[in-house]
């Protein structure tokens, strides 16, 4: 079932709507070897070390982007997200014609400027990585948010966080990855 917005959209909108709801998830081939730089990112942020976390979300989106053989982006973590009027930007993707893919993720809350758990971090950067791969990877001319569009960042959480049976970045002290 469409969004609200859905019935705003032109009819082109609305078929690449539906397409990009249709797909409820991107298989990572070896996810197991991007389990370093998700421990990393884990670590890093815990030590809240920006630069740390700068290399860690780099290196896993490389890593990601070269498994599914799409153009890379660039990363830039940032410290306190902006204030929106209505909520917190938590990350933002951007690209343009001449342009590399850029994804800002910032690292830290707006009303207490603490650092933001790994899970919302990690899940956040998918989300954004999930625009870029709407457009290189599944070459939708749009990418919006559908529930499809939310499968497929929660597809890609879950193949690199697991529950706490399986031993992966992120398991041991959160409970299990939701399902």
């Amino acid at each position: 079932m469409p969004f609200a917005y859905y019935q705003r959209l032109s009819a082109r909108d609305q078929t690449v709507y539906l397409e990009s709801d249709s797909i409820p998830a991107i298989r990572l081939p070896d996810a197991d070897g991007l389990y370093p730089a998700v421990f990393a990112l884990e670590q890093a942020l815990a030590a809240d070390d920006r630069r740390r976390v700068q290399a860690a979300a780099t290196a896993l989106a490389e890593g990601l982007t070269r498994r599914l053989g799409v153009e890379p982006v660039d990363v830039e973590i940032l410290a306190v997200r902006p204030s929106l009027r209505a909520a917190e930007l938590h990350g933002l993707y951007t690209y343009g014609t001449g342009r590399t893919p850029r994804i800002r993720v910032w690292m830290r809350t707006v009303r207490f400027r603490r650092v933001v758990a790994f899970r919302t971090f990690l899940r956040t950067l998918l989300h954004e990585l999930c625009h870029h791969l709407d457009y290189r990877y599944l070459k939708l001319a749009e990418s919006f948010h559908t529930q499809g569009f939310f499968m497929r960042e929660s597809s890609l959480f879950r193949q690199l966080v697991s529950d706490s049976r399986g031993g992966r970045p992120g398991a041991s002290r959160r409970g299990p990855a939701p399902r």
